[in-house]
């Protein structure tokens, strides 16, 4: 089975990946705001998202990136719960 691959950014288009036809391009899958990037295929009763620019986001928060780089589930844990 073939792998995808994507560069960060590339100048064949203007969103970074082959996804991601917007202007001004979203952020890459490399930046620190990659959670914004648009959802291109959603999948809520199944717990994720696919963003335009390879990023795919789970409801826990966890991100797996096209690079094959994990990110752990980051929600705030220190919020405290009112009584």
């Amino acid at each position: 089975m073939g792998h995808i691959h994507f560069k960060q950014h590339s100048r064949n288009y203007p969103g970074g990946t082959p996804m991601c036809p917007h202007e001004p391009e979203c952020p890459s899958f490399g930046d620190l705001d990659r959670e914004a990037a648009r959802v291109v295929a959603s999948h809520p009763e199944q717990g994720w998202s696919l963003l335009c620019n390879g990023v795919v986001v789970f409801d826990d928060t966890g991100e797996l990136l096209p690079n094959g780089g994990v990110i752990a589930p980051h929600r705030p844990t220190d919020i405290p719960v009112a009584a």
